[in-house]
C-alpha cells in the first residue's frame, strides 16, 4: 500500500475534531493539526484545541507546539509537516491531517511560495498605521504597491491586506510577483474529505460553541493575554473582540455577539475556499460510518 495523507477539512464548528478521532482510531494512525492557532500552547479555549483526554486517545502533532511569541507562517508549517510525514510514514501508511486553516492545508497539499520573514520593526510600523488610520489606508497603500494583488485579495480581510503590504515593503517588489502558485509534487497519495451542512445548522452550531467557550473560561483566558494583544498570534476571532471590550470600546454582550458573527463569516469564507477544490469528497458530519467506509475502500493496496 502506498503512503496516503488523509485530509479532513471543513468550516469552524462543524465537528472535525470528533470525526478525526474516530478516523484515526479506525485507521490506527495519528493526527496532524492544520489549525493556525492551535499550534500556540497558551491558547486552549479560544482555539477549541483538543483536550488532554482527546490527546491521550490519539497522538496529535502541531498542537501546542509553539508560543504566541513565536513568528510562524504557512511556509514554515509546510516544511515542518513534510519533515514530520517523512518520519511518520516509516511507521504507518496513512496519516491524518485535519483543520480549517485554508493556507495551512494548501501549503501541505499543494505547496506554498517561500516568502520572506517580515522584520519585527516593519511589522509593528504597518500594524501601527492600520490601528491609527484604518483598513482603508492600508488598502490604498497596497493598491499603490501592488495593483495586481489588490484585484485578487479579499479586501475585507485585514490580515491578508496587511501581510501583502509588509511583503511589498520588505522586498521592494510586488507581492504578486513573488507568488508562483505552482502546485508541488508530493511523494504520497492524498485523499481529501470535506464536511458541510445546511448553513442555518452550521451557524447554530457556531453560536452554541461560542457560548460553551465563554462558559469554559474564554473571557478569563483572553484577559490573561490582553497585555500581548499586539501579537499577530492573538489577532484572531475570539480574542480581538474581547480585547476591544477590555479597552472599553464595546460591552461584553456586544463582544460575544461579534465573536459569533465573525466566526460565522469565517466559516463562510472557509467553505468558499474549500469548494474551489474539485478533489474534495463531501459528506455531512453525521455520516461517520459512511466516511470511514469510504476511506477504507479508497486505500490503495
Amino acid at each position: 500500500m502506498e503512503n496516503t495523507l488523509l485530509v479532513l477539512v471543513g468550516p469552524t464548528g462543524i465537528g472535525k475534531t470528533d470525526l478525526s478521532l474516530q478516523l484515526a482510531k479506525a485507521l490506527n494512525t495519528v493526527i496532524i493539526s492544520a489549525d493556525s492557532r492551535q499550534i500556540y500552547k497558551e491558547l486552549k479555549i479560544g482555539t477549541a484545541a483538543p483536550t488532554e483526554e482527546q490527546v491521550k486517545q490519539v497522538q496529535h502533532y502541531m498542537v501546542g507546539s509553539h508560543s504566541i511569541h513565536d513568528y510562524y507562517n504557512a511556509y514554515e508549517f509546510e516544511q515542518d509537516v513534510l519533515k514530520l510525514l517523512d518520519d511518520l510514514f516509516t511507521a504507518q501508511k496513512t496519516v491524518l491531517l485535519t483543520g480549517g486553516s485554508m493556507m495551512y492545508i494548501d501549503a501541505v497539499c499543494k505547496g506554498i511560495d517561500d516568502l520572506p520573514t517580515i522584520d519585527e520593526e516593519l511589522r509593528k510600523e504597518v500594524l501601527a498605521r492600520y490601528e491609527k488610520d484604518g483598513l482603508d489606508a492600508i488598502r490604498r497603500e497596497l493598491k499603490m504597491l501592488d495593483p495586481v494583488f489588490y484585484q485578487q485579495v479579499d479586501l475585507k480581510n485585514p490580515k491578508r491586506v496587511i501581510h501583502a503590504v509588509e511583503v511589498c515593503l520588505m522586498t521592494g517588489k510586488p507581492y504578486s510577483s513573488l507568488r508562483t502558485n505552482n502546485n508541488k509534487e508530493r511523494p504520497f497519495n492524498q485523499l481529501i474529505i470535506g464536511l458541510d451542512i445546511d448553513r442555518e445548522e452550521l451557524y447554530n452550531r457556531i453560536n452554541l460553541r461560542v457560548d460553551q467557550m465563554v462558559e469554559q473560561g474564554l473571557i478569563e483566558e483572553a484577559r490573561q493575554f490582553y497585555p500581548h494583544k499586539h501579537l499577530n498570534s492573538l489577532n484572531t476571532v475570539g480574542y480581538k473582540e474581547l480585547f476591544a471590550h477590555f479597552d472599553g470600546d464595546i460591552s461584553l454582550e456586544k463582544a460575544i455577539e461579534l465573536i459569533k458573527r465573525n466566526s460565522r463569516r469565517y466559516a463562510k469564507r472557509q467553505l468558499s475556499w474549500f469548494r474551489r477544490n474539485k478533489e474534495i469528497n463531501w459528506f455531512h458530519p453525521a455520516q461517520k460510518e459512511e466516511i470511514i467506509n469510504f476511506v477504507m475502500q479508497k486505500q490503495t493496496y
